[in-house]
């Protein structure tokens, strides 16, 4: 899953139709999309462990009953939300459900706005669930933070690992310093196949005539040998001297290494990394080169092309500095909100990764301002909150302050934002702003 995926799905299982036919009405008109289930088998065909949403479902039903849905679902995944719709003699058993996991109930007639405010907050929660649980998948890969993101562009990297991991094509890597090449390389390699065997990386602009010849001459550098079914990977490629890029495009072709009398073959995925590349102009890797690596080309975008991404990174990477300190995270203060919002990020992922563990650390000194100075809470400090909370908090607190900055005015926040009119929209729904009690406050 991305982790901008918006949940927004309803499952509805109802037998009666006139029931069923004005539930269906009412939640497509507040806004959700939902699937239409008569009996609850066909509903237990489509949902599994990763859907999308929630369910919503009558408890007394022909065949598979509503609680028996619940309960099945329930081993498929503990974590999916059940809304039982009951009637009056099935409370008791209701109640008896909510002891079990269910997330609520509603009595027959229910109440239309009490029906959307309780699937509202089931979804929310689901869609935190499904984030940290991709989070958690990711958690043991030291490149996850560098390729979290809300933005189009990032959604469409992570997409694409598990695709690529098994694919035995090479692929070359664009990015600025400090975006997360060699992260992306590792996370290739380390979700499919070649997982198992080496990731052998080659820093191509620290290498002289003398080193290229002792890898890749007669005598054949055990590493690379080594590195049979693994993965090579050339980071800055587009530094490497005139003398590599020769001897790479040899080896590139044939695929082996001399030693002695024979050539030893080698199954090796290639993945290069370089500074961003325009084939209109004289390219820093040889054509013959580069043809045969560029395969697939993934270009990870530089902070200042994606803004809606800094603020969530900001409030996770403090998040976890503060965390292995045992202490909070202290309030957001003007000065580091101007900077987040207007500096360029030069240095990208990594320099915000700095300033955000400076700040945690409350080391920022003079050159942000005070620190608690007229400041914003930015994270709940109680201790169970969990990193999705704070981050949620942080961005709640970013979008309140640029309304009441900008006088009311949207547009304006949007700009000093640097986010899409849609995300904006999409976030103050997420994260349940009254936008026009902002409004008014900030006219």
């Amino acid at each position: 899953m991305s982790e901008a995926l918006v949940i927004n799905r309803i499952a509805l299982v109802e037998d009666d139709a006139d029931l069923a036919r004005s539930t269906l009405q009412l939640l497509r008109l507040a806004g959700f999309e939902v699937t239409l289930f008569d009996r609850a088998r066909p509903a237990l065909d489509v949902i599994d462990a990763e859907w999308p949403g929630i369910l919503v479902t009558d408890v007394r039903m022909p065949g598979m009953s509503g609680i028996e849905l619940f309960r099945t679902l329930r081993e498929r995944d503990g974590e999916l939300p059940v809304v039982l719709i009951t009637g009056h003699g099935d409370v008791d058993m209701a109640v008896d459900m909510l002891k079990s996991g269910a997330w609520d109930f509603l009595t027959k007639p229910f109440d239309p706005d009490g029906l959307v405010a309780v699937c509202t907050r089931a979804l929310r929660a689901r869609e935190l669930a499904l984030e940290n649980r991709h989070l958690r998948r990711m958690a043991g890969d030291e490149a996850a933070p560098a390729l979290l993101g809300q933005s189009p562009a990032m959604q469409r990297l992570r997409e694409m690992i598990p695709m690529l991991a098994n694919a035995d094509i090479d692929i070359l890597i664009e990015g600025e310093t400090g975006t997360g090449k060699d992260l992306l390389a590792r996370l290739i390699h380390r979700s499919g196949k070649r997982s198992r065997r080496r990731f052998l990386p080659l820093a191509c602009a620290g290498l002289d005539e003398a080193l290229v010849a002792r890898t890749f001459g007669p005598s054949g550098d055990p590493a690379v040998l080594a590195a049979d079914k693994g993965t090579l990977y050339l980071d800055d490629l587009d530094r490497a001297p005139r003398v590599l890029q020769d001897r790479l495009t040899s080896f590139v072709e044939r695929r082996t290494v001399e030693t002695g009398p024979n050539d030893v073959p080698l199954d090796l995925r290639i993945i290069a990394s370089s500074q961003p590349l325009d084939e209109s102009h004289d390219l820093p890797i040889l054509p013959t080169l580069f043809y045969r690596l560029a395969t697939m080309r993934l270009v990870i975008p530089p902070l200042r092309e994606r803004r809606e991404d800094i603020s969530p990174l900001f409030a996770r990477f403090a998040s976890e500095c503060a965390d292995r300190l045992g202490r909070s995270v202290p309030p957001l203060s003007d000065a580091v909100r101007t900077r987040l919002s207007t500096h360029d990020w030069p240095g990208n992922v990594r320099e915000l990764r700095n300033f955000a563990e400076l700040f945690a650390m409350e080391l920022l000194g003079d050159s942000s301002g005070d620190a608690r100075a007229g400041a914003i809470a930015v994270e709940d400090t109680a201790p169970k909150a969990s990193l999705a909370e704070r981050v949620d908090a942080f961005e709640r607190e970013e979008i309140v302050a640029a309304v009441l900055a900008a006088g009311g005015e949207i547009g304006a926040a949007i700009r000093s934002l640097g986010l899409p009119r849609k995300t904006f929209y999409y976030k103050v729904t997420k994260h349940g702003i009254d936008l026009q009690s902002l409004k008014k406050r900030g006219a």
